[in-house]
């Protein structure tokens, strides 16, 4: 079955109307984050659909903009009276925070959630030693680790050692300047609110108390940003009762979805320059890199890039010698 007819096919089992989000996780330029210029994209297919019962929002996605959860699920919730999302492989971190803001989150054994602690970076952030115009990113468990260590496993309690311990900590080479530790604090406690306001929003409200445990456990007690999640752990050890596992048909029909884009994506193939120019001297290449799409409505985030292969002369010793090097450029981007 084509895209299409597997979405009609997942509506009629859900008894809901579905849009798709997807983007890429194949790294190099072929690669995209969730990021607020998808929402009037979603507008325009909300409008298209009106308002229903069920919306289900079937999202793929490692992370993006922390801004973008909260913006996109109460506009989706302006549609219907019960929103879902259907979990097909990755959720992670800003994708997790759309999930944990839906009425139920539909996984299969596939289905992967992730801590939603970010990495900062501003202009406050130490420079990279290997290209100093770029900003090394801060991880906010890294930091809270840190004081962690001092406090708890060290032992250090004291304010005037806990004093050194912080000076030592922004005195580091290269240095962490204090503003963007502060930068680190606003972000944290931003997303700790992001997470109580997306869990508030459903239609049946969660227990003060459970909703502290989630937010506590995918904000912090996760411990790395790495970590991943799957259905029964999301349900069972952290808390999260919204999690409903697919029943097999429906599974079957959310993985024939979810390759279907995978395919089209290439999310298989790891980006290589001299892999995609082939045989040729010069080459341009569109590659579809995100999408949104419900029935009737298709949208992709499309990346042109040019190929071009060209001579180098290395020295090697006393002797130049020729090494061919395919360069690339992006020469258009934008949603189609």
């Amino acid at each position: 079955m084509n895209k299409k007819q597997l979405i009609q096919k997942i509506e009629e089992a859900r008894n809901s109307k579905l849009i798709t989000y997807l983007t890429s996780d194949r790294q190099g330029p072929v690669n995209a984050r969730i990021a607020i210029d998808i929402i009037p994209i979603i507008s325009k297919q909300l409008r298209q659909i009106k308002r229903v019962e069920n919306i289900d929002l079937f999202l793929y996605s490692t992370g993006g903009d922390t801004m973008v959860p909260w913006r996109l699920v109460s506009m989706i919730r302006e549609y219907c009276n019960k929103f879902s999302v259907i979990v097909p492989y990755k959720a992670h971190s800003a994708a997790t925070m759309i999930s944990l803001g839906a009425d139920e989150i539909v996984m299969t054994d596939l289905s992967e959630l992730s801590p939603i602690d970010p990495s900062t970076t501003n202009a406050f952030n130490p420079p990279d030693s290997i290209n100093p115009q770029n900003k090394i990113p801060i991880s906010v468990e890294d930091v809270m680790a840190y004081f962690d260590l001092a406090k708890n496993k060290v032992g250090i309690k004291n304010s005037e050692d806990l004093t050194k311990i912080f000076n030592k900590f922004i005195e580091s080479n290269p240095q962490i300047h204090p503003l963007a530790l502060g930068n680190i604090n606003r972000t944290h406690n931003l997303i700790r609110r992001l997470a109580e306001r997306l869990l508030k929003s459903h239609n049946i409200p969660i227990q003060k108390n459970k909703s502290l445990k989630i937010v506590n456990y995918f904000t912090e007690k996760l411990y790395s940003h790495q970590y991943i999640i799957g259905k029964k752990e999301a349900k069972e050890d952290l808390g999260v009762e919204t999690i409903i596992e697919a029943k097999p048909e429906l599974a079957k029909l959310i993985t024939e979805l979810y390759d279907n884009y995978a395919k089209e994506m290439e999310l298989d193939r790891i980006w290589n320059p001299e892999i995609e120019i082939g045989p040729n001297l010069q080459i341009q290449k569109k590659h579809k890199i995100a999408f949104i799409e419900s029935e009737k409505i298709v949208n992709y985030f499309e990346l042109s890039l040019e190929y071009k292969k060209q001579i180098n002369q290395i020295l090697q010793g006393s002797i130049n010698v020729p090494q061919e090097q395919v360069m690339w450029k992006v020469i258009g981007q934008g949603w189609k």
